[in-house]
């Protein structure tokens, strides 16, 4: 049996999830690609949460490991990478503005906050929509599709 199949032998729904995205700096990576359109190691590292660059690896290799993030050279500098959602992890987008959503009743959200959580309520397909299509454009090399 491979190290996944051990991971997720119990085949509940709650634990794979839990397993694959469910501690606090897996979920801000995911946060930080996708609301945010960071995408290096570098962007993740300044992104303000005071995450340890070891943990930062840890996570980005696990990511990778589960198939939620790929990662490839960036081409404008080879010893970099660039690290970019796959389908299965632009499906966590949802997820992601559900525990905004959940956040936001609970917490006083600034204006940039509150806007994202006005545009869930009011649209939140047209939302997911314009996330899935940034990823998408950001996959393929283009900034402003």
């Amino acid at each position: 049996m491979s190290d996944q199949g051990k991971k997720h032998r119990t085949g509940c729904l709650v634990a794979y999830g839990v397993d694959t995205f469910g501690d606090r700096w897996t979920l801000l990576v995911i946060r930080d690609m996708l609301l945010h359109g960071r995408k290096t190691y570098g962007e993740f590292l300044t992104a303000g949460e005071d995450i340890a660059t070891n943990v930062l690896a840890l996570r980005l290799k696990h990511l990778e490991a589960e198939g939620v993030i790929e990662k490839t050279r960036d081409p404008d500098n080879r010893r970099s990478f660039i690290y970019n959602l796959t389908e299965k992890g632009l499906a966590l987008a949802p997820v992601i503005l559900e525990i905004a959503r959940w956040s936001g009743k609970y917490i006083e959200a600034d204006e940039g906050r509150q806007s994202l959580l006005d545009r869930i309520e009011e649209d939140r397909d047209g939302l997911l929509a314009d996330l899935a299509r940034r990823a998408k454009a950001q996959k393929s090399g283009r900034q402003n599709a």
